[in-house]
């Protein structure tokens, strides 16, 4: 067999719908390493590739706010075994991506894995922590429970290119929401791979729609659709968050800031705690009467 063989380049496509469609603009841009170095041609998204995905997510809400959270669990841990089995390609592209040596790119894709795990062991815990019964006086039952928003526009942050992503995402969807994430403008290449695990991880079609472009670009009509119902402002800069903060106020949008402990040059690693679950989960309380009083004074 001839060591002279063509070079294999790798195609990246976009993810929305649970398909993999190409920019509907046809446009690509280069995607370069730390040093320059060519990598690949990325999708460079249009206004209506952010259409066609808020579309397939919220077809998607339906069913994936309406299933199970123990099922939902599932279907995260799901997702963090099939990163597990493609480690060696993640440290490869994060290494890439960030400039990293081949051992800390293999810790923060570890760390991303453990993420995973850390959101699919939350989604039938959290309505014990932001839900339950309240007192109240009369006989009545008072129930608060957490629903998901809805469509929620991420965007990634631009620095950390596979932690930083699967960290804004995971704890959106655990929470029953449907998610479009705009990827890191210069380091897309992690986020259009983790497409193609979520397609093979049970994950409904829908529920993660990826596009990579010009961050301001897509954001922008996302940030002003009608039916996007929350917004994550991470990977923005500070100009281009006032715009969009701007923009979402229009159909009161959820909007999550980024905070002191998040965004660009900071430690994705720490504890992620809560927060980000609860960000884009609205509370739902219910009255019922419990019934007539006993002869005792006392009600079922």
């Amino acid at each position: 067999m001839s060591d002279n063989r063509l070079s294999v380049f790798k195609t990246y496509k976009l993810y929305v719908g649970g398909t993999f469609p190409r920019s509907e603009s046809g446009r690509v841009y280069e995607v370069t390493d730390s040093k320059g170095k060519w990598l690949a041609n990325a999708p460079q998204s249009s206004r209506k590739d952010a259409r066609d995905a808020v579309v397939a997510a919220r077809k998607a809400f339906g069913g994936w706010s309406g299933a199970t959270a123990y099922n939902r669990g599932q279907i995260l841990y799901r997702v963090a075994e099939m990163l597990e089995g493609r480690r060696e390609q993640f440290v490869r592209e994060v290494a890439e991506a960030e400039g990293l040596s081949k051992s800390k790119a293999a810790a923060v894709v570890d760390a991303a894995v453990d993420r995973w795990v850390w959101y699919a062991g939350w989604t039938d815990k959290i309505a014990q922590i932001v839900g339950g019964a309240n007192p109240v006086a009369g006989p009545f039952f008072n129930l608060s429970t957490p629903e998901p928003t809805g469509v929620v526009a991420v965007l990634a942050p631009q620095e950390s290119s596979f932690l930083g992503l699967v960290s804004v995402v995971a704890p959106v969807i655990a929470a029953g929401n449907t998610v479009v994430v705009v990827a890191s403008a210069k380091s897309p290449l992690p986020a259009l791979s983790l497409g193609e695990v979520l397609a093979t991880s049970d994950l409904p079609g829908g529920v993660v729609n990826i596009l990579s472009g010009k961050t301001a670009e897509i954001a922008a009509p996302l940030a002003a659709h009608q039916d996007v119902n929350g917004i994550d402002l991470t990977g923005a800069d500070a100009a281009l968050a006032k715009d969009l903060e701007i923009a979402a106020a229009d159909n009161l949008k959820r909007v999550s800031r980024p905070q002191p402990v998040d965004g660009d040059g900071d430690d994705w690693t720490a504890d992620p705690g809560t927060h980000r679950l609860t960000a884009f989960l609205e509370t739902k309380t219910v009255w019922h009467p419990t019934g007539a009083l006993g002869a005792s004074g006392s009600s079922y």
